[in-house]
Protein backbone atom coordinates (compact mmCIF):
# COMPACT_ATOMS: atom_id res chain seq x y z
CA UNK A 1 0.00 0.00 0.00
CA UNK A 2 1.32 3.41 -0.93
CA UNK A 3 -0.04 6.01 1.49
CA UNK A 4 -0.48 9.39 -0.17
CA UNK A 5 -1.74 11.33 2.85
CA UNK A 6 -2.32 10.84 6.55
CA UNK A 7 -4.22 13.02 9.02
CA UNK A 8 -6.20 12.59 12.21
CA UNK A 9 -9.95 13.22 12.27
CA UNK A 10 -11.45 14.40 15.54
CA UNK A 11 -15.07 13.27 15.94
CA UNK A 12 -17.06 15.73 18.04
CA UNK A 13 -20.41 17.44 18.46
CA UNK A 14 -18.52 20.77 18.59
CA UNK A 15 -17.25 21.05 14.99
CA UNK A 16 -17.13 24.85 14.63
CA UNK A 17 -15.71 25.43 18.13
CA UNK A 18 -13.02 22.80 17.62
CA UNK A 19 -12.01 24.14 14.20
CA UNK A 20 -11.83 27.67 15.58
CA UNK A 21 -9.64 26.45 18.44
CA UNK A 22 -7.03 24.92 16.09
CA UNK A 23 -7.08 27.96 13.80
CA UNK A 24 -6.70 30.43 16.66
CA UNK A 25 -4.12 28.62 18.77
CA UNK A 26 -2.19 26.36 16.38
CA UNK A 27 -2.16 28.33 13.11
CA UNK A 28 -4.40 26.11 11.01
CA UNK A 29 -6.53 27.40 8.14
CA UNK A 30 -9.67 25.79 6.71
CA UNK A 31 -9.41 24.14 3.30
CA UNK A 32 -13.02 22.93 3.43
CA UNK A 33 -15.80 24.03 5.78
CA UNK A 34 -19.29 22.70 6.32
CA UNK A 35 -21.45 22.36 9.40
CA UNK A 36 -20.48 18.67 9.73
CA UNK A 37 -16.84 18.58 8.50
CA UNK A 38 -13.90 20.97 8.47
CA UNK A 39 -10.55 20.11 6.90
CA UNK A 40 -7.68 22.20 8.25
CA UNK A 41 -4.17 22.78 6.97
CA UNK A 42 -1.22 24.27 8.81
CA UNK A 43 -0.48 27.82 7.71
CA UNK A 44 3.21 26.92 7.95
CA UNK A 45 3.38 23.46 6.34
CA UNK A 46 0.88 22.26 3.76
CA UNK A 47 1.61 18.61 4.62
CA UNK A 48 0.28 19.07 8.16
CA UNK A 49 -3.52 18.66 8.14
CA UNK A 50 -6.28 17.87 10.60
CA UNK A 51 -10.00 17.23 10.15
CA UNK A 52 -12.96 17.83 12.44
CA UNK A 53 -16.07 15.67 11.90
CA UNK A 54 -19.54 15.74 13.44
CA UNK A 55 -19.67 12.40 15.21
CA UNK A 56 -23.37 11.98 14.37
CA UNK A 57 -22.86 12.35 10.60
CA UNK A 58 -24.28 9.59 8.42
CA UNK A 59 -20.82 8.65 7.11
CA UNK A 60 -19.82 7.49 10.60
CA UNK A 61 -21.01 3.97 11.41
CA UNK A 62 -23.72 4.12 14.07
CA UNK A 63 -21.75 1.97 16.53
CA UNK A 64 -18.79 4.41 16.29
CA UNK A 65 -20.63 7.70 16.88
CA UNK A 66 -18.96 8.42 20.18
CA UNK A 67 -16.83 11.37 21.15
CA UNK A 68 -13.09 11.22 20.83
CA UNK A 69 -11.22 9.65 23.77
CA UNK A 70 -7.72 8.51 24.54
CA UNK A 71 -6.07 10.66 21.88
CA UNK A 72 -2.90 12.75 22.04
CA UNK A 73 -1.92 14.92 19.08
CA UNK A 74 1.81 15.62 18.95
CA UNK A 75 2.84 18.92 17.41
CA UNK A 76 6.59 19.05 16.84
CA UNK A 77 7.62 22.71 16.79
CA UNK A 78 10.77 24.81 16.59
CA UNK A 79 10.12 26.80 19.78
CA UNK A 80 7.96 25.08 22.41
CA UNK A 81 8.75 27.85 24.91
CA UNK A 82 7.03 30.43 22.68
CA UNK A 83 4.01 28.19 22.08
CA UNK A 84 3.82 27.49 25.82
CA UNK A 85 3.71 31.21 26.61
CA UNK A 86 1.09 31.80 23.87
CA UNK A 87 -1.11 29.00 25.25
CA UNK A 88 -0.80 30.29 28.82
CA UNK A 89 -1.68 33.85 27.72
CA UNK A 90 -4.71 32.49 25.86
CA UNK A 91 -5.90 30.73 29.01
CA UNK A 92 -5.58 27.20 27.64
CA UNK A 93 -5.31 24.47 30.25
CA UNK A 94 -1.71 23.49 30.92
CA UNK A 95 -1.90 19.85 31.94
CA UNK A 96 1.86 19.29 31.98
CA UNK A 97 4.24 22.20 32.40
CA UNK A 98 7.10 22.79 30.00
CA UNK A 99 9.85 20.35 30.83
CA UNK A 100 12.89 18.57 29.42
CA UNK A 101 12.58 14.79 29.40
CA UNK A 102 15.49 12.35 29.58
CA UNK A 103 13.99 10.42 26.66
CA UNK A 104 14.69 13.37 24.36
CA UNK A 105 11.85 15.92 24.34
CA UNK A 106 11.25 19.43 25.57
CA UNK A 107 7.48 19.64 25.77
CA UNK A 108 4.24 20.60 27.48
CA UNK A 109 0.68 19.30 27.24
CA UNK A 110 -2.57 21.23 26.82
CA UNK A 111 -6.03 20.13 25.61
CA UNK A 112 -8.60 21.14 23.01
CA UNK A 113 -12.32 21.77 23.76
CA UNK A 114 -13.04 18.01 23.46
CA UNK A 115 -10.35 16.97 25.92
CA UNK A 116 -7.98 15.82 23.16
CA UNK A 117 -4.49 16.17 24.58
CA UNK A 118 -2.03 18.29 22.60
CA UNK A 119 1.63 17.54 23.28
CA UNK A 120 3.81 20.37 21.95
CA UNK A 121 7.29 18.95 21.43
CA UNK A 122 10.81 19.80 20.37
CA UNK A 123 13.24 16.89 20.11
CA UNK A 124 16.35 17.39 22.24
CA UNK A 125 19.33 15.09 22.81
CA UNK A 126 18.32 12.24 25.12
CA UNK A 127 20.28 11.03 28.12
CA UNK A 128 22.89 8.38 27.42
CA UNK A 129 20.54 5.72 28.80
CA UNK A 130 17.79 6.62 26.33
CA UNK A 131 20.18 7.37 23.45
CA UNK A 132 21.13 3.67 23.48
CA UNK A 133 17.50 2.80 22.64
CA UNK A 134 17.37 4.96 19.50
CA UNK A 135 18.28 4.00 15.99
CA UNK A 136 21.22 6.30 15.16
CA UNK A 137 19.24 7.94 12.33
CA UNK A 138 16.47 8.92 14.77
CA UNK A 139 18.67 10.75 17.28
CA UNK A 140 18.15 14.52 17.37
CA UNK A 141 21.23 16.58 16.73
Amino acid sequence: MKTTSYYPVIMTDRVAETATFYCRHFRFEPLFESDWYVHLQSAEDEKVTLAILDRSHETVPVQARTGVAGLILNFEVEDPDLVYQDCKRAGLPILKDLTDEDFGQRHFITADPNGVLIDVIKPIPPSAEFAAMYDAAALPT
